[in-house]
């Protein structure tokens, strides 16, 4: 069996020296067309706070950053045509949005004195791609070539997991006001959830899915929270595994419950939610009757990712069902 090597992320906070003013701080105000692009889908804005879970779920998944300033309105177009071109990728990479005026300590992290820079971020190594406004054609490039290319070559590196996916934020001065944002059809987070969504939206998986349990806590009938607790559970136990190591270990253990359950969390953090379901039900119906428990709070738990009404939810509980008696 392959040995887990530790992560370690080629970017560190450590020794970072705070600049004294940004050479390219923009003072402009938000642009009159409804702000900066929301965060939200394949979306997140990363601070200091949640620098290093960014860092680490680039183990999982291809991050691209963006360092930008979110006041100055000549890069909102640009934002959003990242956004959108991440968001057609389903979860194959994720953009990581961080404002540099806000952050500045992150700007001397990657030795950038202005905005916008645009970094690949895989296994914690940054892969600089550029530095300024890019014209119509550069961004045209960067959309149709480079983001896919990052995909790739995180693909041969074994970083194949997929980004969680994240309800549009409801920050006013992100998204415009309510009402634009009603229109637009987004998601509106519930008051209760705020605080595990914030969590969540920083990398704090583990911290989310307690936030959650409060939460169902006050309403056992939250279906919602119900879900993003098992999505935040799963993303805590397993976002930064290697994927290609707990593979080996499970094919190399198959009488081994926990090698079984880590490798069907990385089958649903990969999406693929009916290998997750199928290797579980096997292993039990190849005789395993003492790990019933354990996977079957396993298996209760991924039944709550999928979207209602999924039939492979309901093919899944019919066979759990006849397993366990």
């Amino acid at each position: 069996m392959a040995q887990q090597q530790p992560f370690k992320p080629g970017i560190s906070m450590a020794g970072a020296v705070d600049l004294e003013a940004l050479k390219h701080k923009v003072e402009a105000e938000p642009g009159e067309a409804g702000g900066a692009p929301a965060a939200g889908g394949y979306v997140v804005d990363v601070t200091e706070a949640s620098f290093q879970s960014m860092v680490q779920n680039s183990a999982t998944f291809p991050i691209l950053l963006l360092l930008w300033v979110k006041s100055d309105d000549r890069l909102f177009p640009m934002a959003k045509a990242l956004g959108d071109a991440v968001d057609k990728l389903n979860g194959q990479i994720q953009l990581a949005r961080i404002d540099i005026a806000e952050n500045p300590t992150i700007a001397q992290t990657f030795q950038v004195a202005g905005a916008p820079a645009l970094f690949g971020l895989i296994g914690g190594r940054p892969m600089p791609i550029l530095a300024g406004l890019p014209s119509p054609d550069e961004l045209t490039q960067i959309v149709e070539q480079v983001i896919p290319q990052l995909v790739a070559v995180a693909a041969q590196a074994g970083v194949t997991g997929t980004a969680p996916y994240m309800e549009a934020s409801n920050d006013s001065s992100a998204s415009g006001d309510g009402a634009d944002s009603a229109a637009a059809g987004l998601d509106i987070v519930p008051p209760a959830h705020e605080e595990a969504h914030n969590l969540a939206l920083q990398g704090d998986y583990a911290g989310a899915a307690a936030a959650y349990e409060q939460v169902l806590e006050s309403d056992p009938s939250d279906q919602l929270a119900a879900r993003e607790r098992a999505k935040a559970l799963l993303l805590a136990r397993s976002a930064t595994a290697n994927v290609r190591d707990v593979r080996t270990a499970a094919a190399d253990n198959p009488n081994d419950v926990e090698a079984q359950l880590a490798v069907a969390d990385v089958d649903m953090i990969g999406g693929q939610i009916q290998d997750a379901f199928d290797r579980l039900l096997d292993f039990l119906a190849a005789g395993h009757k003492a790990d019933i428990e354990p996977v079957r709070q396993r298996l209760l738990e991924y039944f709550l990712i999928p979207d209602d009404g999924d039939p492979r939810v309901a093919r899944a509980r019919r066979r759990l069902a006849t397993l366990m008696y």
